[in-house]
């Protein structure tokens, strides 16, 4: 935008008026774009930090079971691994 300025500052003064304003339509809209996307993005990152700690209302209730499912995985390779022990204790 700035080198179309330029660019339009060195037209002769017949056409520059149209020129001006196409410019400053587009600054306009460069601006309105610009508002969107720090809006956007700002509405997209508060989304993907929602998904990532989880602040939907079942992720305690989703958190308590995998702690369970992990808990009985863990207690199910510990008797394995006395089960183990105890054959080699005993070979």
């Amino acid at each position: 935008l700035e080198q179309m300025e330029l660019e339009v500052r060195e037209i002769p003064p017949q056409s520059r008026g149209m020129y001006s304003s196409r410019m400053r339509s587009y600054k306009q809209e460069m601006g309105k774009l610009e508002a969107d996307f720090k809006r956007s993005r700002i509405a997209y990152s508060d989304e993907v930090r929602n998904e990532l700690l989880g602040d939907d209302g079942n992720s305690s209730e989703n958190q308590r079971a995998h702690l369970l499912d992990n808990t009985e995985r863990l207690e199910r390779s510990s008797q394995r691994l006395e089960a183990g022990y105890q054959i080699a204790v005993e070979t």
